[in-house]
């Protein structure tokens, strides 16, 4: 097993921090998502109200009404507004992506330079769906963003911390950096096409949840959330160190979590929400 996985991945690098975080990864990410799963969300997006009976919804891309005042209040958390709390998200994850292009030499070091701009990419596109894309209707836990941003923050420069640490050790004997690149553009243009669908579904004023019919969303819900997957795949395959390789597994388990609490919220909303449409996966899941 282990010449198997130093065929496909840098040795450990020599870092008792990474090497441990990497194992709290998987188990931690795979909790959250079946926490998700059973309906112990975090409170954003649709799952802003969970809780609350009230019925006025909004789009996919962000925090709804749903009495939002009152039920803040009574769970006396902070609220802010969804386009601020998704900037609170994504911005320190990309600023520190940015700035470690000027901390860590990457011109003898490839995989480096990919990892690291792929990252930066990958953020500035949320930043820029966050402030030109997304339609909004509500408010945002204050608290879920700042988890949510040192979640992203902590994952971004761990995975190019790993990549600076791993040069000088022996490459893997199998490259898959090029397909990690093709996996990862892969993934940024399909998640920012299914975004922008899903911005189309309301118009101004409109604060109602609909059903994606567009794209992929005639096969599964959240094909938005299978491209990202595809993205972290598409990292984890640039700079094959355990840690990328941790960082992508664990994402995977919380969006298969996420994905399936999206389709029993469809399915408890719309009466006629199409039964064949998966939740994550064409025709599997």
């Amino acid at each position: 097993m282990e010449s198997i996985i130093l065929k496909v991945a840098f040795s450990p690098p020599p870092s008792l921090f990474l090497n441990a975080l990497s194992l709290i990864n998987l188990p931690s990410f795979a909790l959250n998502g079946f926490s998700e799963s059973r309906g112990q969300n975090l409170q954003y997006s649709k799952f802003w109200h969970v809780g609350n009976n009230n019925n006025n919804n909004g789009d996919n891309n962000s925090s709804n009404g749903y009495n939002s005042e009152k039920y803040s209040k009574k769970l006396g958390q902070r609220k802010v507004g969804s386009r601020r709390g998704m900037l609170i998200c994504y911005t320190p994850a990309f600023l520190a992506s940015a700035a470690l292009f000027f901390v860590f030499p990457h011109e003898n070091n490839l995989r480096l330079l990919l990892l690291n701009s792929a990252l930066a990419l990958h953020f500035f596109k949320r930043i820029f769906e966050v402030l030109y894309v997304h339609k909004y209707s509500g408010n945002m836990v204050l608290k879920t963003a700042i988890i949510i941003s040192l979640s992203y923050l902590t994952s971004t420069t761990t995975m190019i911390y790993a990549q600076h640490l791993s040069q000088g050790l022996a490459e893997p004997q199998i490259d898959l950096k090029y397909i990690g690149l093709f996996m990862f553009l892969i993934g940024i243009t399909g998640n920012f096409y299914h975004h922008y669908l899903l911005s189309q579904l309301r118009k101004k004023g409109d604060e109602k949840y609909k059903i994606p019919k567009w794209g992929l969303f005639g096969q599964v819900i959240c094909p938005h959330y299978l491209f990202e997957i595809i993205e972290f795949v598409g990292f984890s395959f640039i700079s094959q160190t355990l840690h990328s390789f941790s960082v992508a597994l664990g994402t995977m388990f919380y969006l298969v979590g996420r994905s399936f609490a999206t389709r029993q919220w469809y399915l408890s909303k719309f009466e006629d929400f199409p039964k064949n449409v998966k939740a994550l996966i064409p025709y599997i899941f």
